[in-house]
């Protein structure tokens, strides 16, 4: 049968973390925190942190690799790579550094910015791209170094980020299994989670000044953005679901961005989705930001938990600030 342009299919999945795990106790030996602490108001045990001789571009590949052997098809296939960061190697963008290093030699490459929410956005764009017919094989990656730009002085935010990457191969299919997404952004509320340029004034010229500076670390409101996202996440899942024509009891799982253990579940609760369908992985990892979704569903893919068919209503939160929701079945499968 000829492909119609429009179905879409998520069919490989691959993930890749430091080797380095820092735990709560080992903070505790840097900032007056402890792993009760820590662990009662978070969910989170310990993080990967990426090493100074380390890159994004490195992580990124190697979640890209194994996502690409996954779906069965060669790096030389993918038409397209997205990959969904706030940290790049390269401020230019880090995306045409990854298809190098694939040898994707085919595909276009670009970064995609929206924090926390960019690989629930990415999927979004990947998926325009394929329904137009312009592309059958997109790579999209998730995948943040936030280590970087913590101030690990700083117990209220240096103990929640770790590092990683998560990737998805999405396909043209003749089945349709991308079935309903809603994005949502409110720049009003842009204040409550920042990694903000700041520079002092250089004077240029007689009557020219410019700015030069650098990047602040990360700064956050962390229960303004708690009550946004048990407030919006769970609202932007019910439109998605509505998108696409399906009812809450008839997802699967739900896989929320791995920020906060107490979200994941309250989130839960007000959806009526019982703590057995709730993926969750951040114990491990901590908020790994872009990374966080694709690297859960690579774990839960890998260990048999989500299977071919299964229905996910995945969601995304975080700095913009920025909100959205997709829902489709994953793999392959009659």
């Amino acid at each position: 049968m000829e492909y119609s342009g429009l179905g879409i299919a998520i069919n490989g999945c691959g993930s890749a973390t430091p080797s380095v795990s820092v735990s709560n106790e080992n903070l505790s030996a840097i900032v007056d925190t402890s792993d009760e602490w820590i662990a009662s108001r978070t969910g989170i045990r310990q993080r990967r942190l990426a090493p100074p001789d380390s890159s994004l571009t490195q992580l990124a590949a190697a979640a890209a690799d194994h996502a690409i052997a996954m779906a069965g098809i060669t790096a030389t296939e993918i038409d397209l790579i997205l990959l969904a960061t706030s940290t790049p190697d390269d401020l230019f963008g880090t995306a045409s550094r990854v298809q190098a290093e694939l040898g994707a030699t085919s595909a276009v490459a670009f970064d995609l910015t929206a924090a926390c929410s960019g690989f629930v956005f990415g999927m979004v764009t990947a998926a325009q791209f394929i329904r137009t017919g312009v592309y059958q094989n997109v790579l999209l990656i998730g995948a943040d170094v936030l280590s970087r730009w913590v101030d690990w002085t700083d117990r209220r935010t240096c103990v929640l980020f770790g590092d990683g990457a998560g990737a998805v191969v999405m396909q043209a299919s003749q089945l349709d299994r991308f079935l309903g997404f809603e994005l949502r952004s409110d720049g009003t509320l842009n204040h409550c989670l920042n990694l903000s340029y700041e520079g002092g004034s250089t004077p240029l010229l007689e009557n020219v000044a410019i700015a030069q500076g650098g990047f602040r670390p990360i700064t956050m409101n962390g229960q303004e953005v708690y009550r946004f996202a048990v407030k919006r996440v769970p609202d932007v899942i019910e439109k998605a679901l509505f998108r696409a024509n399906l009812t809450v009891a008839q997802v699967d799982w739900l896989l929320l961005h791995q920020a906060n253990q107490r979200i994941l579940d309250a989130v839960a609760t007000r959806l009526h989705i019982p703590a057995n369908k709730v993926i969750s992985n951040l114990a491990h990892y901590g908020n790994t930001s872009a990374a966080s979704i694709p690297l859960a569903l690579d774990e839960a893919v890998r260990q048999g938990q989500v299977k071919p068919g299964d229905t996910i209503a995945a969601s995304g939160f975080g700095a913009g600030l920025t909100w959205g929701a997709t829902i489709f079945q994953w793999g392959q499968f009659d």
